[in-house]
């Protein structure tokens, strides 16, 4: 199996080698920090041009996760979009994609930092979701236990025979767990550096993605 299943607050959940988190138990599938229009937004603000193909990218990935698992409720986890507004811009076959996904489930964007505000696709739009013992925001909060964020997106990087190789992972200790960014154009925070390094507990384990979710020690 390429999911990572592991117990979090009495929950089994899984962690899939997208970046996406799966909780069987109430059939639902969590993914943070999409920054939807990222290449865009670049390309306007004069960042330079990277390739339009972020969206496609990102989209082709949920779905397939959304296959997968075939899930009853999806929250996106804030930053969905790169900025406010940003869902004005997706073209006609990325919005219909969307609705597509978005059919005969819940949906539910939790606000971010660069996204603020609601955005005009279905869904609902909130600040934060608690189900059960469990609470889905985009930033930790804190003194919070049992929560579920993004908007560091965490990286670890290891060492192999002088080979170093940097990988997205889930970062999570006993109280609090952060999900690795899943957009396409996303970069990424060391798991030691500041203010991951202080944020998560010592016990903190890092499940990396790639073709199949591994778990590793965070080194401090």
């Amino acid at each position: 199996m390429s999911h990572y299943a592991f117990s979090f607050h009495g929950e089994s959940l899984h962690a899939l080698p997208s970046g996406a988190l799966f909780w069987p138990a109430q059939s639902l599938l969590c993914v943070s920090d999409l920054h939807f229009g990222k290449a865009q937004r670049y390309a306007t603000r004069g960042g330079g041009a990277l390739p339009p193909y972020e969206t496609h990218d990102t989209l082709l990935r949920l779905d397939h996760d959304i296959a997968e698992t075939a899930p009853s409720c999806v929250i996106c986890l804030g930053d969905s979009f790169d900025c406010l507004g940003a869902s004005l811009d997706l073209d006609g076959s990325a919005r219909d994609w969307v609705l597509r996904l978005q059919a005969g489930r819940r949906w539910i964007w939790i606000e971010g930092n660069h996204d603020p505000g609601p955005v005009d696709l279905g869904g609902t739009h909130v600040t934060q979701y608690a189900s059960g013992p469990l609470t889905f925001r985009h930033i930790a909060a804190a003194q919070a236990r049992g929560e579920i964020s993004g908007h560091y997106h965490p990286k670890m990087t290891l060492d192999l025979k002088g080979r170093r190789l940097s990988r997205r992972c889930f970062a999570l200790d006993s109280d609090r767990m952060i999900l690795p960014a899943y957009g396409t154009y996303t970069g990424g925070l060391d798991v030691t550096a500041a203010p991951l390094g202080t944020l998560l507990g010592p016990q903190t384990l890092c499940i990396l993605t790639g073709q199949t979710a591994q778990p590793v020690p965070r080194a401090r």
